[in-house]
């Protein structure tokens, strides 16, 4: 019997650590066993036959686990999710969802849940979409000016910059060093470029 772990992050600024941390703790709590962790940074827009989930759920067999924090994690969408969910049913693999504590199979429970879960996850998404860009067009309407003043502004890399500016000095990529502190290429590139080195 094999168990995975599925930590997914939409950007390289958020932390898969905290998805992680609940994970294993779940894992101790309910003595689970052994867990391969797999983790990806992707948006949540791809479908999942494009991430890392694809290998996952290929390889997995009867009385396997897979294990996610959320719902959510699985795939943006109703229809998404519930592929993903008959795909693990057909296979009779259990979908252990951390945060609500739900053990999903073949039952009807289940399917009644993965219905609810992904609505409710579905919806959620669309209404912080739709506040988001109300606020927005609010904004725009006040004559206020959207989006990071221009100039020079303070940055978590502004006490390592001696560091980067040595690697950038001596021919290491961009990529690279923005791999070396954990940000994404386009926070080190605008990072170098602002900050004149």
């Amino acid at each position: 019997m094999a168990i995975y772990a599925y930590i997914r992050v939409s950007t390289d600024k958020q932390d898969a650590k905290n998805q992680t941390y609940t994970v294993s703790s779940y894992v101790a709590d309910k003595s689970i066993g052994a867990v391969q962790y797999i983790e990806e940074t992707v948006s949540g827009k791809k479908s999942w036959k494009q991430k890392k989930l694809a290998d996952v759920i290929e390889k997995l067999d009867a009385g396997d686990k897979l294990i996610v924090t959320e719902m959510s994690r699985l795939g943006r969408s109703m229809l998404e999710v519930f592929e993903i969910f008959s795909i693990c049913i057909s296979k009779e693999v259990e979908v252990h969802i951390v945060k609500s504590n739900h053990v999903l199979k073949n039952d009807i429970n289940s399917k009644v849940l993965t219905f609810a879960f992904s609505l409710a996850s579905e919806l959620e998404r669309e209404l912080i979409s739709s506040r988001t860009k109300e606020a927005l067009a609010r904004r725009r309407a006040e004559g206020k000016k959207l989006g990071r003043p221009k100039g020079s502004q303070s940055s978590k890399l502004d006490s390592m910059i001696e560091e980067i500016t040595i690697l950038h000095r001596k021919g290491v990529n961009t990529t690279s060093i923005a791999k070396i502190y954990g940000v994404s290429q386009t926070a080190m590139r605008h990072f170098i470029k602002s900050r004149n080195l």
